[in-house]
Order: C-alpha cells, then structure tokens, then sequence
C-alpha cells in the first residue's frame, strides 16, 4: 500500500451484507464530511485554476514582451516559474486536507542550487515547468469539475424540493428545466428523479476527485521516472533479501546434514565394522550390533525424508498444493485443518513458497504458540495465490523475528506480500499474497 492513495469522498462506502446496511451506508455517504470536503475541493479548483491560470497569462504575457528589457522580462519569467513552483506546493497540500490524497513531490536534484544559481535552476527543472503546465490545466479542468459537481448537486436538490413548493407557484405547478409541471404525479416523478441524482452524487463527486488527483499526481507529482527508481530500489533490496534467506537456508541444509544424517551415517559405519569384526568369535553380539545399525539407517532415511521435504517435498511436484500441506497437516502435533481451493495449478516457485510458508508457521505454532488448532487456507483469486494460516494460540508473534522476517523475504522475492496480526492472547493470523500469473 502506498502513502499516495486516494481516499477522495471516504464517506461512500456502500457496505454491509444486507440491503439495510447497504442503504445505510449510501444514505450516510449523502452527509459524509469527506463527500462535503470533497465536493468543498472541485469547488475550490476551480476558483484557484482560474486565479493560477490569470498568473501564468498575465505573467509570460508581461515576461516575454519585457524580453526587449533584458532584466525586466527575465525577473517577471522568473517571478511567475516561483509563483506556479509554490501553487503546486499549495496544491498538493490542497489535495491532502480536502481530498484525503497524498501526492509526493518531486525528487530533490542530488545537489541543491542556491543563489544565482537557483534562479536559473527555475528555468532548467522540468518539475518546474511542469507545475506551469498544471497551473494552466488547472483552470479548464476545475472549471468542468466544479460545474459538473455543482449543477449535479443542484439539480438533485431542485429536483427532490419540487413538491415542496408546487402548489405556491401560479398555477399550482413548478417550474423546472424550462418546462412547466403540473400534475401530481410529475411532480413525485421529479422528486423520485431528485432522489436518484441525490444518491448517485456521492459516487459521482468520487470518480471526479480521483480523476483530478490523477490528473495532479501526473503533473506535479513524481513523475515516471522517480517511480521507475523507486521500483528498482524496491526490486534490489527485494534481491538482496532473497540472496540473504538463499544463503542461510544453505546454511541450515549444511547444519541438518552435518549434525543429524551424517552424523547418524558415522554411527552407521562405526557398527557395521564392530559387527564385522565380531562375526567370528562373538555371533550373537555381531548380530546385536547389525540389528543397533538397522536402526541406525532406518533413523538417517527417516532424516534424510524430513530434509528433503523442507527443501522442496515430491508429493508438492507430483500431486500439488492441496496434498503437499495435507502432508504437512498430518504431521502436525497440533490438529490442522487444510482447506486448499485451488483450481489452477500455480508456478513451481510459487507453490514452493507457499508450502514454505505454510511449513514454517506450523512449526512456529507447534513450538510457541499453545494452541489447540489450527487452520490453513489457501484460495486462489484471479492471479494471485492467497495463503492464510490461523491459530488459536496465545499469540504475541514478532514479525521482524528471525523465523517471520525470513518468510517475508522470501515472499517479497517473488513481489509477494506477508502480513501477521499477532495480538498478545492470540490469535495469529498470517496471511501471504503470492502473485502467479493470470
């Protein structure tokens, strides 16, 4: 989630799992503050497109005909880049208190101008020009804005007062739109059409405030290209996250196989040269030995099943998801319920980092957590694959812990997401988003 998301006219929010509540919430969306601080916004672009837009005419009229003036005419070029730098200021910080969109600014250059050579700066930033573009375009979009809004507004409340003031007209009938109404049911035709435009406001003032902010996010914004660098500093520390969670599961692969099968194999070898030894002057003990190195192997396969199914089982290439955490699910001291709708098989990667994931909260929750159950959803919708395991336990997960801030380096490898909600006496939720195509 990003910090610029609009959250223009916040007050419809047509929820709710019943018609009631739906209704409710449209009705409430009518009165809303934000709808009022939203359509307070279209209102004021208008008035301050069309002073931004007086500036710019009046100050590049003015600059180039002082051109034969030298100095003159630059200081005015100067003076009116200054004034639309400052209006794009003002406007974005317009856009976050009316509005409730947050518009970054544009990237500082990596050495800042001063004195002199700031004033030319001015005539060299392309931000600069661009907020000149915005205070021109400003005008004619709020002006189409703001009359949209306005007219739609009023005609909704002429509109829905119609009956109010029917029978005090001459005639005993109301004037709207040119024409004369004068039966009744005209007029309850007309406050049902007032209603309808009343309710359809709110929706309608949204889509204009994002419009406008996508609009100003374009102009006085970023801009693509600091975008395009914030994603590829995004994309370089997402690398280096999944180089580092490469690194120490190597590093544990190393660990499990010189501390568990290698050293069970040792033990192994050890007992079959005793046995071999005692073959011919002690069978019985021989054979009390080879029985002790049956065990021995039967324990290294057992750990050599369990690491190889950490790093990627054959039941998840084979036979898929569902079956790969069922797997899980059975082996858990903790009962598991799995419940995997999953239509469509996703990428390799992906269901590997899914059944990782999956594999290492189930640990967490049977180590840490005291719970009496657990579950483990996984759905897929549209192309993203969500994953999301619960517990009942006495939560307090830490998220930047070692085991959790490794699942999410691993998730963010592949542009995934991973959120825990973790509250002290539980419950752990922890929900991953992986992207597997379309």
């Amino acid at each position: 989630m990003t910090a610029e998301q609009a959250g223009p006219a916040a007050g419809y929010r047509p929820g709710g799992g019943t018609a009631g509540g739906q209704a409710a919430a449209i009705l409430r969306a009518v009165v809303s503050a934000r709808t009022w601080l939203a359509v307070i916004h279209l209102l004021s672009g208008m008035v301050l497109g069309f002073a931004s837009f007086m500036v710019v005419v009046i100050g590049l009229t003015v600059g180039v005909a002082g051109l034969v003036l030298l100095l003159a005419g630059v200081l005015v070029l100067l003076a009116t880049l200054w004034l639309c730098w400052q209006f794009a200021r003002a406007e974005r910080a317009r856009f976050a208190l009316l509005a409730g969109v947050r518009i970054a600014e544009p990237p500082s250059p990596a050495v800042r101008p001063s004195g002199e050579r700031r004033r030319w700066w001015l005539f060299t930033s392309a931000a600069v020009w661009r907020s000149l573009v915005y205070a021109v375009v400003r005008f004619p979009l709020g002006l189409v804005e703001g009359l949209l809004v306005s007219l739609w507004w009023a005609a909704a409340g002429a509109l829905l007062a119609s009956p109010a003031y029917y029978g005090l007209l001459p005639g005993g009938g109301a004037h709207l739109g040119g024409f004369w109404v004068r039966s009744p049911l005209a007029v309850t035709l007309a406050a049902l059409a007032g209603l309808v435009l009343l309710l359809a406001a709110p929706p309608l003032t949204e889509v204009l405030v994002a419009g406008d902010a996508a609009v100003t996010r374009w102009l006085i914004g970023p801009g693509s290209q600091a975008g395009l660098t914030a994603r590829i500093g995004e994309l370089e520390s997402s690398r280096a996250r999944v180089v580092d969670a490469g690194e120490a599961e190597r590093r544990r692969i190393e660990r499990d196989l010189h501390d568990g099968a290698q050293q069970r194999l040792v033990s192994l070898a050890m007992d079959l040269g005793r046995a071999r030894a005692r073959f011919a002057d002690d069978p019985d003990a021989a054979e009390r030995i080879v029985a002790e190195a049956h065990e021995q192997a039967k324990l290294a396969l057992s750990e050599l099943r369990s690491l190889v199914r950490g790093v990627h089982p054959p039941v998840l290439s084979d036979r898929g998801l569902d079956a790969a955490l069922s797997g899980l699910a059975a082996l858990s001291p903790v009962p598991v319920t799995v419940q995997a709708t999953v239509p469509e098989r996703c990428p390799p990667s992906v269901e590997a980092i899914a059944y990782f994931v999956v594999a290492e909260s189930l640990t967490n929750v049977a180590k840490h957590a005291r719970a009496s159950r657990a579950e483990v959803t996984v759905t897929r919708q549209g192309g993203a694959l969500l994953v999301r395991v619960f517990d009942d336990g006495v939560g307090g997960a830490d998220p930047r812990g070692q085991g959790l801030s490794g699942l999410a380096d691993r998730v963010a490898g592949i542009d995934g997401q991973l959120s825990v909600t973790s509250p002290p006496g539980g419950p752990t939720v922890i929900e991953v988003t992986l992207l597997c195509g379309s």
